[in-house]
Parts: C-alpha cells; structure tokens; sequence
C-alpha cells in the first residue's frame, strides 16, 4: 500500500513540474509589452477600448500596444514584425497568429514555420515572447499541436485555452470566429494571469 501511496505521489510530483510555465524577465513600470497578430489582437466584434490589449494594459498597469491586422496570415505578420518592433521597441510581444491561414486552407506546416520565423526575429533581438494558440475552425477543435511544440521548442509561455473557451460561449461572441467585449476580456484575464505564473508582474 505505502509502494502505491509512493508511487501516486512521484507521478502527482511529475505531472506538476510538466506544467512549470517558462519565466520572463519582471516588466519594470515603463516597459512596453507588444501584442501582435490578426482580428483577434484588433478586437474585431468590439470596440477598440474593449480589445484584448487595451484592457490588458489596464489589467497590467502597463503600456500595450494593439498590433493587430485582421484578415493578416502568418506570412504578412512575418513581413511586418521588423518594423513594429523598432518603432515601438516592446520588453514582450505575445503573438496571436493562425487562424486565418487555417481559414484560407494553409498547411499547418507553413503556419508552423512562419510562426517560427516570428518567434525566432522576436527572440534574436533579446526580447521575450509569448503565444496565444487559436483553434482550427471547425465545429469542435483545439488549437493545433504546432503551437504548443513551438512554445517548447522556444521555452516561452503559451496561452492555448481561452480563444477555444470563449468561442464556445456564445455570450462571449459576436460572430463565430470572434469575441464580443466580455470575451476580449476573458482573454485578457487569462494573459495577465500567465504573465504572473510567468514572472512578467
């Protein structure tokens, strides 16, 4: 019995260490967190004072910037990342990219790649990152498994829930693929949370 007893506990132990979330380096009070990526980062089905990252900055006590093209694909956001980042030079980008690569029939091995073309400029440049996965568009999906391979593969800290969890409710929505105000705020919440576990506050 004490063997069982023992040997629950190891895996109970394990399983807890495989949930660590990578660290960030602390946010002093001026620093600037970038988010980057598509309608989802926009706020589209919202105003724009009720976007994920406006109310993120609230949440944070800190400077966001809403860097978010909708209808934009991994390859344009790839294009574009060089210069948001040297005009507004951020400590921390979250990317929030895919779903319209899914939209459009892309392979998740070009979404994958070109995402980590993204997370790679991010990175040489000293910065820290984190994603944010988004489902595949069907009925019942979770984000593809390419973005949790990437947030491993890069040790950063990776937010797949809550775009599933709010599309699901359809309080939370204004159109099947987008949150309506209280869902950009569900987002919100869920990342100023993993910014915490992450050491980002």
């Amino acid at each position: 019995m004490m063997r069982l007893l023992l040997a629950a506990m190891i895996v109970v132990s394990l399983a807890g260490c495989g949930d660590k979330v990578p660290s960030v380096a602390k946010l002093a009070p001026a620093d600037v967190v970038l988010a980057f990526g598509d309608s989802l980062t926009y706020g589209t089905g919202a105003k724009a004072e009720d976007s994920y990252p406006i109310v993120l900055g609230q949440l944070i006590g800190r400077t966001v910037v809403r860097s978010g093209v909708p209808g934009e694909q991994t390859a344009g956001g790839l294009a574009r990342l060089p210069e948001v980042l040297d005009e507004h030079k951020p400590r921390l980008v979250i990317v929030c990219l895919g779903g319209n690569d899914m939209l459009r029939k892309g392979t998740p091995a070009n979404i994958e790649a070109n995402l980590r073309k993204i997370l790679t400029e991010i990175k040489s440049r000293g910065l820290d990152a984190m994603l944010i996965g988004v489902p595949t568009p069907t009925l019942i999906a979770n984000p593809p498994e390419f973005y949790s391979r990437l947030a491993k593969e890069f040790a950063i800290p990776y937010e797949g829930d809550i775009i599933t969890s709010v599309l699901y409710k359809s309080d939370l929505k204004s159109d099947p693929i987008h949150p309506n105000a209280a869902g950009y705020r569900k987002v919100a919440e869920a990342v100023a949370e993993l910014m915490r576990n992450a050491g980002a506050l």
